[in-house]
């Protein structure tokens, strides 16, 4: 099955990303093609742009129909990891240097700027341009408000920011973590497949159903993202595992279920030292390993899976819908 999905993205891949470069490229000059084509050609799954494909063929669309707004999402959610880099301090992304790392911040924040700007065009070249701008301008917006939450549920670090400093969570709880999760990853799922119901003229029932596996999906992607970050290996997952313990990130629902677990308040001591060491987050990882963090996180995972499930058993089954169906237990098992 993972074989497959792989087959799959890698088919998505060759179609969306001419779309992508020549979106980006539209409007520069030969100067920078490279360092604004670097994002987008280090790698990815192109997930994203799957799930509009596959949400448009599900409702009887054609796979042209949905490219130019599978092109846009991709670099909508780009652009949110060149930010995220940038604000988490991330020097390894695909296993290789993140664009602020190889550029530098002024660079980066160039790129991303550039990014931004060509979301829209990629909608308007839809088959349903107004409806698609709306979708990924307010995909934007929600993410933005999850990114900006991200920061401050960090539970220590930029001391030096007052915004920080001013407006961080005293008590995260988990409904505040899948909130969270909701804005920074599974609205932007939920995005995709609202952008491929709408491009392959789907009935507002079937666009609803759409929306409803994507944003569970998404909810799923990110719990294991945050498992992977933890009990991940460093070479596949593609970025430094503990990462998350390293900024100690609150949100991270392993975490969260773990601080919940330690009753001797060690893993708490861990993440609120002035400076963690590689040694420090092997013994943060064992603390977590003792407690049933993982197993509560997974339980998690499966609910938002069984949601995703009941979503796109009302379609009539056909390709699109069957790898639909396999992507929920891909989300899952997936090591990247």
């Amino acid at each position: 099955m993972q074989k497959n999905i792989s087959s799959y993205l890698e088919q998505v891949k060759k179609i969306v990303d001419p779309v992508i470069e020549e979106l980006l490229s539209s409007c520069l000059g030969s100067r920078f093609q490279e360092e604004v084509l670097y994002q987008v050609k280090a790698g990815g799954k192109r997930l994203r742009p799957a799930f509009v494909i596959l949400s448009c063929k599900a409702v009887k669309g054609k796979t042209e129909d949905a490219l130019c707004s599978a092109g846009a999402v991709e670099i909508l959610h780009n652009y949110s990891l060149i930010i995220d880099d940038m604000i988490d301090h991330s020097e390894i992304r695909r296993g290789d240097p993140t664009l602020w790392k190889k550029l530098g911040i002024s660079g980066a924040e160039c790129v991303a700027m550039h990014y931004a700007s060509v979301i829209p065009k990629g909608g308007l070249k839809s088959s349903s341009p107004k409806k698609c701008v709306k979708i990924l301008a307010e995909a934007l917006e929600v993410l933005t408000e999850g990114e900006t939450v991200d920061v401050l549920q960090e539970l220590k670090g930029r001391e030096e920011e007052n915004f920080v400093k001013e407006n961080r969570y005293k008590d995260i709880k988990i409904e505040d973590a899948l909130m969270m999760a909701e804005k920074k990853t599974a609205r932007l799922f939920e995005a995709s497949c609202h952008l491929g119901g709408v491009c392959g003229k789907g009935s507002s029932e079937e666009v609803e159903l759409l929306k409803k596996y994507g944003f569970n999906l998404g909810m799923a992607f990110q719990i294991q993202d945050d498992i992977l970050d933890i009990f991940g290996e460093e070479k596949k997952f593609g970025k430094k595992i503990g990462k998350d313990i390293e900024e100690r990130k609150g949100g991270n629902v392993v975490v969260l279920f773990a601080l919940e677990e330690d009753k001797k308040g060690e893993l708490w001591e861990l993440i609120n030292k002035e400076h963690l060491k590689d040694e420090d987050l092997i013994r943060a990882k064992d603390i977590i390993l003792k407690t049933e963090a993982k197993k509560r996180a997974v339980q998690l995972a499966e609910k938002y899976m069984k949601e995703a499930r009941i979503a796109i058993s009302e379609f009539e089954k056909n390709e699109e819908v069957g790898i639909m169906e396999d992507m929920i237990n891909f989300m899952l098992t997936r090591k990247i």
